[in-house]
């Protein structure tokens, strides 16, 4: 169990939740108080009214929701966002519109989902030769289709 402290930021309305049981992530929503329309292409950093503390050695993953992904071409704009256990700011949204129409992002919606994962961070050993693996050198489709 980690545990999740929270800073209700005074625009927020809506706490993250999981929906389900067996949700791994639990809903963003836009702590916003006007509607925000985002045009084809267009990105906007999109607030939600929360600060997190996480423990050390953990971080969020803010990911894309699916159904607005594939109704509404909505996701965001670095495919998955992290917010460190160090960062104390509002946690917001870099959403993007990736369909050829406008979309209306409303006060309160569920634009995202936030996923907390265990994290290490790496001992970085300089070496002056790496270890042979089957896969060698092969880059992007080496490995099939």
């Amino acid at each position: 169990m980690v545990e999740l402290k929270i800073l209700r930021l005074e625009h927020n309305k809506v706490l993250p939740e999981y929906k389900t049981e067996g949700a791994s992530g639990m809903d963003l929503s836009a702590a916003i108080t006007e509607a925000i329309t985002l045009a084809p292409l267009e990105r906007r950093l999109v607030p939600t009214g929360i600060k997190i503390e996480l423990p050390l050695g953990y971080e969020a993953q803010i990911r894309a929701r699916s159904g607005l992904s594939i109704k509404h071409g909505i996701t965001l704009i670095n495919a998955v966002g992290t917010v460190d256990s160090d960062y104390r700011g509002e946690v917001c949204v870099p959403l993007v519109n990736l369909s050829n129409e406008t979309y209306t992002i409303l006060p309160d919606e569920r634009i995202a989902q936030m996923v907390i994962c265990k994290v290490e961070q790496a001992k970085i050993v300089v070496q002056d030769e790496l270890a042979d693996s089957e896969r060698g050198e092969g880059g992007f489709g080496s490995t099939g289709r």
